[in-house]
């Protein structure tokens, strides 16, 4: 008999699939890591248990402690299932630009979710990195996630998703690109990867409203980069340790009205229904079009599911809101 002996059996391993329309003026392999695939419909499950596991070891998380993490939604989920599976009670402090439905899905899996306003500087008392460092230090028995320094974060997909997305191209791949938030995503592949052969180029898709770009290009951390933006899971206004700048080749920008129109044709084109930080990901991909050429295989990683998006992307009257449709 085949099965998993709990929901996170289920957790990596997803597949790897063919864009077709929306590439069409690419002229490489375009393949999609679809990481929906996983229990918590995101690529921050595989992280979730990493970094669970990691703080169990090391003796910072006690049997029957509470987590707690700031989170855009997506890791709160899948910290939420370890927490469900492991017997912890979980916290996720979330900011008020994130889809009611991100804390609806927190709130259905056990989770109590504090909202905390998004047009406020890091340091404010106020922001979701203050708030959730101050309900660690007061509540007794509790772990501080901090998934945007947390080394376990970029260590998880150095030891899942790198080597699945190396096997699935049978070693083949020439470009990796990915939206980049806190950066363990990009970091951990791209560092694998890059081991395996170090031609392969790693690109990272930013928003405007974030740091990253610039700081790649410049060094400089530059304030006057940062306003509030639109786009979910990507970009920051800080710089995790997480973000190994070293092992990315470019940044390219996408704007918010980009991202949640390529999201939308991603369902109505290529029948991926999925988030935000995908539809940025595929106009990125068409913005560095010239660097790809026939033979390249460029893989492009999808993090999260539609379903985050309803009452946002999916939803016209709010589109038409943004100025997003006519």
């Amino acid at each position: 008999m085949e099965y998993a002996e709990n929901i996170l059996g289920t957790i990596g391993n997803t597949p790897l699939v063919k864009m077709n329309k929306l590439t069409e003026e690419i002229d490489a392999l375009v393949l999609a890591k679809y990481e929906t695939f996983n229990p918590g419909n995101s690529a921050k499950d595989r992280m979730a248990v990493k970094m669970i596991e990691d703080a169990e070891a090391s003796g910072k998380l006690k049997p029957g402690g509470t987590i707690i993490e700031g989170t855009s939604g997506n890791t709160g989920m899948g910290l939420a299932l370890v927490a469900i599976i492991k017997g912890y009670k979980m916290i996720c402090v979330i900011s008020d630009k994130q889809s009611k439905e991100k804390m609806d899905i927190l709130r259905a899996v056990g989770s109590e979710v504090v909202v905390c306003p998004t047009d406020v500087e890091p340091t404010d008392p106020r922001s979701y990195y203050s708030t959730s460092k101050r309900l660690a230090e007061e509540t007794p028995n509790s772990w501080y996630v901090n998934q945007y320094d947390n080394p376990s974060n970029a260590k998880a997909h150095y030891e899942s998703t790198g080597p699945e997305i190396w096997r699935q191209t049978d070693g083949k791949i020439t470009h990796f690109v990915v939206g980049v938030g806190t950066g363990g995503t990009i970091s951990g592949i791209g560092k694998y990867l890059k081991e395996q052969n170090p031609n392969i180029k790693v690109w990272g898709i930013d928003t405007y409203g974030s740091v990253f770009k610039k700081y790649h290009e410049t060094g400089i951390f530059d304030e006057k980069e940062i306003y509030s933006y639109v786009t979910e899971g990507i970009g920051e206004d800080i710089l995790p340790e997480n973000v190994d700048f070293s092992l990315i080749d470019g940044f390219t920008k996408v704007t918010d009205k980009d991202a949640a129109v390529y999201t939308r044709r991603l369902a109505k084109e290529e029948g991926m229904f999925l988030g935000n930080s995908a539809g940025a990901a595929v106009k990125g991909l068409l913005q560095l079009k010239e660097h790809f050429k026939k033979d390249d295989v460029v893989v492009v990683l999808f993090h999260d599911h539609g379903s985050r998006y309803v009452g946002k992307i999916f939803n016209d009257e709010w589109m038409k809101k943004m100025g997003y449709i006519e």
